[in-house]
């Protein structure tokens, strides 16, 4: 092997390493940041009042509504009511970060 054999190997897997790390970024910028879906659950919320606690799932998860598939983000919101804690789920579209769903458990 001649050194003009090594720097196409060289160069073809250089240009093949950048590719797929495009592809990969561009995957996750078609996703809603978990971060943000949460903030911005926790902005509304606290129009009503202060809120105690909240989490969110990092890893979006798959999702069906009859025949309806997406992925989804889910977290949840506490707040104290007077001297009841109240406990609140959501769930949000991943791709949009949209809150499909809010729940008292």
């Amino acid at each position: 092997m001649n050194w003009k054999d090594a720097a196409l190997g060289a160069a073809v897997g250089l240009t093949a390493g950048v590719v797929i790390s495009q592809s990969a970024n561009a995957v996750q910028s078609n996703q809603a940041s978990a971060e943000k879906v949460l903030q911005n659950v926790k902005d509304q919320f606290k129009q009503d009042g202060p809120i105690d606690g909240s989490w969110i799932q990092m890893n979006p998860e798959d999702h069906q509504v009859l025949a309806v598939k997406n992925k989804v983000y889910r977290g949840g919101i506490s707040r104290h009511h007077g001297s009841e804690l109240e406990q609140f789920e959501f769930i949000a579209d991943a791709k949009t970060g949209t809150v499909m769903d809010v729940y008292k458990i």
